[in-house]
């Protein structure tokens, strides 16, 4: 069964991995993608973001460059120093000038290090600033079936943990010029100071050439298995999160933590391997490091008593050498960073590349406030999967100032139907009219500014109440935000709240019952004041009396007003000018209440299944006053 668990069965395989205990929840792995260690279209991409700050990247480097230079100086001045402040005849004017100079070499260090610090990180909190931003606004323009399919954890994943790997690779990319600009200083210079020591210094290289041979390809393949399996793990993590309700009312705490440990040691296995491949070549470095010393001094020795050398030239080969390999070292750390860097690069872009399906038209018209509000469906063909179409060949027109009723069984095309009348998808087929417009030639601005929409899981923001209520017309004054909490029937339970219409709500409203959120909801349609109001059954997860509170509301809501409604409520279906029914993707009926009643089809068997209960209700009851909600 799905959510049966192994019981009897070993915690490891032989390969180190726990076998998955728990295959419910969410399972769909990312693709791995093995970029390239370097992808030039990346950094094409990336230095869209840097361009701005050129002045102060090129500044950086200028620091780095300095900053290296003084290193690569300081061995020379040593051995300066050596060799001319031991001879008898000028010893203390060299010794003078060996100090002067290490004075200065140290001061010019100290402020390159500081510009280069300070303009770096500046340079890449902005471009991370920009990322962020930019990605945010695209997701916020791409098309809802994109968001169908995209686990919110994932989204989280690449606009928090690829953009801070983003942010590790700007901050060392610029020392990673320094390293490679030392690495061949201390080359060229050694090579200068005695050729024949240089060069058997150097000797060294080639088995760390060959040991990198074969660490590399291993090394960037657990590096992106580690960035894969963290993108796994904070999906299942957010998933959790969102379902905690469901988890916790199905007693389902256990499985679901068995299934997160499982993608949690995952993550963690590729992690350490990871880490293995990046911590290998260091100890590897450090001897290479220790053999090139000892050549060194011992052939380098030999020459000094032999007077074939200067000792000064002796003890600067011995600085050079150390840090020679400190930028092999750095560097080798550093791939790890760009693999991860580049791997987010992809991923970064990725989003940023995901197609707005929905956008305006190079000439499209901005919605008159004017405009009647009439909505017409003409011929229209519409599924998620154009494959499998939801709607087919659907055709109706609601006229102004009319409240249309869709109704029908579920999966029948309704709330696809109130998607289509705010554009939030295209059709295949046909034409969806507003205000005598195809909405395919209408700004999706002036288009949503005309269309207030309460759906039936409401959505509150982070904010305080009175925020809330004015979300869609954020210049609507305090006294229309009260006029229509009052109208909904909200205000009461507002008053009651610490601040009143300045409360704080937490995340989605969560510290407000369903039904509070809901007139919240309601109140905020009013304040649009849209010619347009679809109502997607917003009242299937309110009380009776509050339904009936709202009944009333919608009398003044839907004043003027176009009304779309979706609702298994008796009150809104039967007060509806008229009523469509669906069934399968298409029109089955129309007329009002009576009439679809008198003809005893499929809305008269719908009603009588979901509706007729309601009838035994007295009148006096549905009217009295809800109770106080907490």
């Amino acid at each position: 069964m799905a959510e049966e668990l192994e019981t009897e069965r070993p915690d490891v395989r032989e390969d180190g991995r726990r076998p998955p205990r728990a295959v419910v929840g969410s399972q769909r792995v990312e693709e791995e993608i093995f970029g390239k260690v370097f992808d030039s279209n990346i950094v094409k991409r990336i230095w869209a973001f840097v361009h701005p700050y050129r002045r102060d990247v090129i500044l950086s480097v200028i620091s780095v460059l300095v900053f290296t230079s003084m290193q690569l100086l300081i061995p020379l001045i040593i051995r300066y120093a050596i060799d001319h402040g031991m001879q008898p005849d000028d010893s203390s004017r060299a010794l003078v000038l060996a100090i002067v100079a290490f004075l200065i070499a140290i001061l010019v260090n100290y402020c390159a290090s500081y510009f280069q610090e300070t303009l770096v990180g500046g340079v890449a909190e902005n471009v991370l600033f920009d990322i962020r931003r930019a990605m945010f606004s695209h997701l916020q323009r791409v098309s809802l079936s994109f968001m169908d399919k995209t686990e919110v954890g994932r989204l989280m994943s690449r606009l928090q943990g690829d953009v801070n790997s983003m942010q590790e690779f700007l901050e060392t990319c610029v020392l990673s010029v320094g390293d490679i600009f030392l690495l061949f200083g201390i080359v060229f210079v050694m090579l200068y100071l005695d050729f024949k020591l240089g060069l058997l210094t150097l000797s060294v290289l080639p088995v760390l050439f060959v040991v990198r041979l074969f660490w590399l390809p291993l090394a960037r393949k657990s590096f992106m298995a580690a960035h894969e399996t963290n993108s796994v793990a904070n999906g299942a993590l957010a998933e959790a999160i969102h379902g905690v309700r469901a988890v916790q009312s199905m007693d389902r705490q256990d499985v679901n933590f068995t299934l997160y440990d499982d993608k949690a040691h995952a993550n963690l296995l590729t992690h350490l391997t990871a880490a293995r491949y990046a911590q290998i070549m260091v100890p590897i470095v450090d001897t290479l490091t220790g053999i090139a010393m000892a050549l060194v001094i011992v052939v380098g020795g030999a020459r000094v008593l032999n007077q074939a050398l200067d000792v000064g030239v002796l003890v600067a080969f011995l600085f050079y050498i150390q840090r020679f390999f400190d930028p092999i070292r750095s560097l080798t750390l550093q791939y790890s960073v760009m693999q991860r860097a580049m791997a987010s690069g992809q991923r970064l872009t990725d989003v940023l590349d995901v197609p707005i399906d929905i956008k305006d038209a190079p000439d499209a018209k901005v919605l008159s406030p004017d405009m009647d509000g009439s909505v017409e469906f003409r011929d229209v063909v519409f599924g998620y999967n154009p494959k499998q179409p939801v709607l087919k060949h659907v055709s109706f027109r609601v006229n102004p100032g009319e409240t249309v009723a869709l109704v029908g069984p579920t999966g029948s095309g309704k709330s696809s139907c109130m998607s289509l009348i705010h554009r939030f998808y295209e059709v295949q087929q046909g034409q969806v009219i507003v205000g005598g417009h195809d909405v395919r030639e209408l700004t999706q601005d002036s288009l949503g500014q005309q269309i207030a929409m309460v759906l039936q899981e409401p959505f509150l923001f982070t904010g305080t109440v009175f925020e809330n209520i004015r979300y869609h017309k954020t210049e609507a004054t305090r006294e229309q935000v009260i006029e229509a909490a009052k109208a909904v029937g909200a205000h009461d339970f507002i008053m009651r709240l610490p601040q009143g219409y300045d409360s704080m709500l937490g995340e989605r409203g969560g510290n407000l019952s369903l039904g509070q959120r809901q007139l919240l909801s309601f109140a905020r349609a009013l304040v649009a004041d849209a010619k347009i109001l679809v109502l997607d059954e917003a009242t299937a997860n309110i009380d009776s009396y509050t339904e009936m509170l709202i009944q009333k509301a919608l009398v003044k809501l839907l004043e003027n007003r176009t009304g779309l409604v979706i609702a298994h409520r008796l009150a809104t279906i039967r007060e509806a000018d008229r009523i469509i029914v669906l069934q399968n993707g298409e029109i089955v009926e129309s007329g009002n209440h009576q009439q679809l009643m008198k003809k005893g089809k499929l809305y008269s068997k719908l009603y009588n299944l979901n509706y007729a209960s309601f009838d035994d209700i007295p009148e006096d009851v549905l009217c009295r006053e809800p109770p106080v909600m907490s």
